[in-house]
């Protein structure tokens, strides 16, 4: 990819961020663009960032580290895939912010690497609004009771909620899935008013303006700044 598409790209991408947020009667400052960088060269990256995006996004931590060691230091990374636990302790050496926590069991091991080394790790709880039995994440039942034990490990710092909609062919078909999310983080902000819940990551190419609309602060776009990519 050439920085000129690249750059048409992402002007077109923040433009209709900005629209969907206007449209909502938001800032649209209120909403960070993670590009999502899964078989993205490094080269193609460097691009990106010096076109100004400081927020990856990688699914698999093996796969970001290196490519972190190559670029700017300043970068933000966001680890937005499956943790599995045994690639833990890399989450935590790569996250500027984990979107994926699913489970106490991988919160606790996360919480033991970050006491090894020495660092505290900002976190989102994944949740499968949509109930699919493919996806990841917390059933929506499940996660105020989840919260004491994620939130007694004290070098995680939750943050908020993240989802991934079904695929639809229209973003419409999206928004009762976002909308839910939204309801849900207002009311756990409610019930857990000492933790942090500003974020909700939700909204990908195919949805990301409507997931704007009902509120999204963190939209996780890959194909639309990069085109279609392998795997």
């Amino acid at each position: 990819m050439d920085a000129e598409t690249l750059e048409r790209n992402l002007r077109q991408v923040r433009e209709r961020i900005a629209r969907a947020a206007e449209r909502a009667g938001r800032d649209p400052a209120e909403v960070t663009l993670v590009a999502v960088t899964k078989t993205v060269p490094v080269e193609v990256i460097r691009l990106a960032y010096d076109l100004g995006l400081r927020d990856f996004g990688e699914n698999r931590v093996e796969e970001a580290l290196p490519k972190a060691r190559e670029l700017p230091s300043d970068i933000r990374w966001h680890c937005i895939g499956h943790v599995q636990r045994r690639k833990a302790r890399l989450a935590v050496e790569l996250s500027h912010l984990l979107h994926s926590v699913d489970s106490v069991r991988l919160a606790e091991r996360l919480q033991r690497f970050c006491e090894d080394l020495d660092r505290d790790l900002p976190i989102l709880l994944e949740v499968n609004i949509s109930g699919e039995e493919t996806k990841y994440g917390f059933r929506p039942e499940e996660v105020a009771g989840a919260i004491p034990e994620i939130a007694a490990c004290g070098r995680l710092h939750i943050q908020g909620l993240m989802t991934i909609a079904p695929l639809v062919a229209d973003p419409e078909e999206a928004r009762p899935c976002f909308r839910a999310l939204r309801e849900m983080r207002d009311a756990l902000a409610a019930q857990y008013p000492d933790l942090g819940w500003q974020h909700l990551s939700m909204g990908m190419t195919g949805d990301f303006e409507v997931a704007v609309e009902e509120g999204a602060t963190l939209v996780r776009i890959g194909q639309a700044l990069f085109g279609p990519r392998p795997g």
